[in-house]
């Protein structure tokens, strides 16, 4: 890996304990299985496995689950000299199982990844960057990260760099607060470039159910790049000028964890690769090309069990055939 990082995340990177009993709440389930989480981890991971650069910052707790965090990231090839492990704090833990119903039991036990602080940020390391990736679900919940991660997106942008903001909406983590969530998302997307999010989270941050006047209200908050995920239907993606759905491959779904992650690696691997990455705003015909790439990558990642786990090599991608 060449020490020219290319793209640069932020966030929260965690342990995701999935109970492996079926069809159990938490307070029945007696099995789990540990495995590496966090929204902007997965990014990481998804452009490293196809070939890019990625550097990882956060913090998680200096003890077994932050050591496996890291080694994890470590054996992808993920650049993790600005992961933080902290002495205070253990690292975060996210305990989840599903019921037959598809909702799932959650519980969330936060820890170290909130308390990263601006003084732990590289801003050196962070000049390096070709596009910087703000996709935390955890970050705007308190200080001192929301401050960190807010300051952070600012100072950034100051610089000229091309943002990518996934607001990653968690309804288990900001229950009777959700309108302060909408609000700080403003802020976010008020700088971003490149703005992904799910239809779901369309309508809460717009209060617009109509898809193309959602996109249309955050193109006046100040995206210039829409995509809006919508599952087996495809992307919607808007460069503020023209719009299009488009369609994405048909796979036997067997777990969709991560999948969202894996698309925004995609696209942000291939903006990575332009000379300056600005340049595609305008260029709607190679805009389609890289949200195709990118919900192929999502699709493949549906086939298999785990975010990390399901997520495909360059080479993979072109193997793989459709259902």
């Amino acid at each position: 890996m060449s020490s020219h990082i290319s793209i640069f995340c932020i966030g929260e990177l965690l342990i995701d304990f999935f109970c492996t009993d079926v069809d159990i709440d938490l307070l029945e389930g007696k099995n789990f299985q540990k495995q590496a989480g966090g929204a902007p981890a997965n990014v990481c991971a998804a452009i490293a496995k196809l070939g890019g650069n990625a550097s990882f910052s956060g913090k998680v707790g200096n003890e077994p689950f932050g050591h496996f965090l890291k080694q994890t990231l470590d054996e992808l090839n993920v650049d993790t000299s600005m992961l933080v492990l902290d002495d205070n704090h253990p690292t975060t833990l996210a305990f989840v199982s599903l019921k037959a119903n598809g909702e799932r039991d959650f519980v969330f036990n936060r820890g170290a990844d909130a308390f990263l602080t601006e003084d732990e940020m590289d801003k050196e390391k962070l000049k390096e960057a070709a596009v910087v990736h703000f996709g935390s679900a955890t970050a705007l919940l308190d200080d001192p990260f929301q401050s960190t991660y807010l300051n952070t997106m600012k100072s950034v942008k100051q610089e000229g760099k091309f943002i990518s903001f996934d607001p990653n909406f968690r309804g288990d983590l900001w229950k009777g607060r959700t309108s302060v969530f909408v609000e700080l998302v403003k802020h976010g997307i008020s700088m971003a470039d490149f703005v992904k999010v799910s239809n779901d989270e369309l309508k809460i941050i717009t209060g617009k159910s109509n898809v193309v006047e959602g996109i249309s209200a955050l193109h006046q908050m100040g995206a210039e790049i829409v995509a809006v995920t919508l599952g087996k239907d495809g992307t919607f993606v808007s460069n503020g000028e023209s719009h299009e759905i488009i369609s994405s491959m048909k796979v036997k779904s067997v777990d969709s964890t991560g999948a969202g992650d894996a698309f925004v690696g995609a696209a942000l691997f291939q903006l990575a690769k332009e000379d300056d990455p600005n340049n595609v705003k305008k260029n709607f015909e190679q805009l389609k090309k890289i949200i195709s790439f990118s919900n192929k990558v999502g699709a493949v990642v549906c086939t298999k069990l785990g975010a990390i786990a399901a997520l495909p090599t360059y080479d993979e991608l072109y193997e793989f055939s459709e259902v």
